[in-house]
């Protein structure tokens, strides 16, 4: 009923938000008394104007760090649980547990209200062994959510995640996944999105190389226009996030990029390919990993000011990495830390609007425009047939 609903109405906005909707029945002046973990904010807290800096009206800003998520949860680009999962013989996700970066109660203590479930390979795997290690970690995934009902539901698009949130549930949504796991097959892409797949990171095949996107791998993110399925360009080469921004009717995703100009990572971002994201509408999620963005909080802040004023407040995003085997920022240490951010975001003066599509609303607009374009690309395309031996043979 949700995606019939979605139909029925306009495109959002960018700034447009799907709230929890207990918050979004009450308003905005209940938002302290709705969250359960922070001190009720000062009287007249609740009566700031609208786009005014979030803590202009005084108070703690951690604790109104806690009330903002409490009405716009976040939506955390990245997590590379399903890896780490399959090698423990024995996990609860609802109790908790201290071997790992992402629980439930932590996800709660966080805030998060939805979660990237990568689906990445190591290192060396292609061909059917991509395709057929890609198949069991979706199989996880969705093993692990139908195991904890009382904390996970599994979503395919952004009225799935509203959905899921508005019932106390973290929504799981699949993807990033490697291009190694298509197999230069663009019927495995489809199998792939039939299964939910949501995301493809176009890294590390002949066809999304240093040189950019051949003919086929133009095709291919055609082809993942047509379907909804987004394309994550973290890790690709500056050519191919050129030609990629240009060529996709869709946004795109960059899932773990912060910015190069900051922190000489292969993996940030450029100044002017920033600019160029924004002006796609494109997301930038920012890693919350040391070794992208820097040891401390302020240095995760730095980058998402540094986004944000290239590439535009609804072009900036959340990409906690937890659960990849990467280090990350001090108070930064797992899935719970995110207030802690916030807080840091208020004290530099980001407004409640800001936070709220850092968090929740650019996310949701990127998920609603693929599917939008998709709808209107199936009017039009039939799905491809080319091959890769056709195009770049």
């Amino acid at each position: 009923m949700a995606e019939l609903q979605d139909e029925l109405h306009a495109t959002a906005e960018v700034g447009e938000l799907d709230p929890p909707a207990a918050v979004r029945d009450a308003g905005p002046e209940s938002l302290a008394v709705l969250e359960p973990l922070a001190a009720p904010d000062p009287p007249g807290a609740g009566a700031e104007p609208a786009g005014a800096p979030a803590d202009a009206a005084g108070g703690d800003p951690l604790a109104r760090a806690h009330a903002l998520l409490a009405a716009h949860p976040v939506a955390d680009g990245y997590s590379g649980l399903p890896w780490v999962l399959r090698h423990l013989p024995w996990y609860d996700l609802e109790l908790g547990e201290s071997t790992i970066d992402t629980d439930v109660p932590r996800l709660r203590e966080g805030h998060v209200g939805a979660l990237f479930w990568s689906l990445h390979l190591p290192e060396g795997l292609a061909g059917e062994r991509a395709v057929g290690a890609t198949l069991e970690q979706l199989d996880l995934v969705r093993t692990v959510v139908e195991a904890h009902p009382e904390g996970l539901r599994m979503a395919h698009g952004a009225a799935q995640a509203t959905d899921a949130t508005n019932c106390g549930r973290v929504a799981v949504l699949l993807g990033p996944a490697g291009a190694t796991a298509l197999d230069d097959s663009l019927g495995i892409l489809r199998a792939l999105h039939t299964l939910g797949l949501r995301v493809v990171t176009l890294s590390g095949t002949s066809w999304a190389g240093e040189n950019g996107l051949t003919r086929f791998g133009e095709e291919v993110v055609r082809e993942m226009n047509r379907l909804g399925v987004l394309a994550d360009l973290s890790g690709a080469s500056d050519a191919t996030v050129r030609r990629a921004v240009a060529i996709s009717k869709a946004p795109v995703l960059c899932t773990r990029s912060a910015a190069r100009a900051l922190r000489p990572h292969p993996s940030n971002l450029p100044d002017d390919l920033l600019v160029a994201l924004g002006a796609a509408k494109g997301l930038c999620l920012v890693p919350l990993t040391a070794e992208q963005t820097g040891p401390s909080v302020r240095d995760v802040a730095d980058h998402l000011d540094h986004v944000r004023a290239l590439a535009g407040p609804e072009c900036v995003g959340l990409s906690g990495t937890y659960d990849s085997g990467a280090a990350h920022p001090q108070d930064l240490p797992d899935a719970s830390g995110y207030p802690r951010l916030v807080a840091e975001l208020i004290g530099r003066g980001w407004s409640e609007a800001d936070l709220a599509l850092l968090t929740w609303g650019n996310v949701q607009r990127v998920l609603r425009s693929a599917d939008f374009t998709a709808r209107a690309a199936r009017n039009r395309r039939e799905p491809s047939t080319a091959r890769i031996a056709d195009l770049d043979g």
